[in-house]
């Protein structure tokens, strides 16, 4: 019986300000390795500690091996402040949270800095549909990390047949969630992925 809806956040509840964020980063660092291999890489950097973006996008760098230039640190910094700063929730999102909360314990996943999500959080008001939040900054580990949601499980006292994960990223969240054999559903706005079960929108959660 399905008591916890575990959900994402970015491409989830809320859409980013600036056009794929973590793309620009591989662009304006010539990082040359793959995405799928990049990603990662520059997630447990980046997002595993409260650094400051100057420290994060440095640390990135040594993860590379690039030498740092001030003035692209700079740019990645405005880059990633107008994300979190233009970012906008979904027509649905308020409305389908709400209705939700009254039937399961919704809790929040986020790979992220120190600060973007708990940005967008209390400017939407959006913390108050959530028992609990674990982000990859505070844990020191990121969503594919198979200990992510074995420790949110785990902490949530809970068992993984009780929990489904909702997300948009077919990596970073149904594989994570088939890993530790816990279900899924695909949030695919445009409905261009091959993958089941998966909503166009948050309202469809709702059936």
């Amino acid at each position: 019986m399905t008591k916890v809806l575990i959900f994402d956040f970015w491409g989830t509840l809320v859409d980013q300000g600036v056009r794929s964020p973590i793309k620009q980063v591989k662009r304006l660092l010539y990082i040359k390795v793959p995405f799928s291999e990049y990603v990662v890489r520059m997630e447990r950097a980046m997002m595993t500690e409260k650094f400051s973006l100057e420290e994060a996008f440095k640390n990135v760098c040594k993860e590379f091996q690039i030498q740092p230039n001030n003035r692209i640190i700079e740019e990645l910094i405005g880059m990633w402040n107008k994300n979190w700063m233009l970012a906008k929730i979904f027509p649905e999102t308020k409305e389908v949270l709400e209705e939700l909360s009254t039937k399961y314990q919704l809790v929040l996943v986020a790979n992220t800095d120190a600060f973007s999500v708990k940005n967008v959080l209390e400017k939407y008001d959006l913390e108050k549909y959530f028992t609990k939040s674990f982000f990859s900054h505070d844990i020191h580990m990121i969503k594919t990390d198979k200990p992510f949601l074995k420790h949110v499980v785990d902490d949530l006292q809970v068992a993984v047949q009780d929990c489904i994960v909702i997300g948009d990223s077919v990596h970073s969240d149904m594989v994570a969630a088939e890993r530790v054999g816990m279900k899924s559903i695909l949030v695919d706005r445009r409905n261009t992925r091959d993958f089941a079960p998966k909503v166009e929108t948050l309202k469809e959660l709702k059936l």
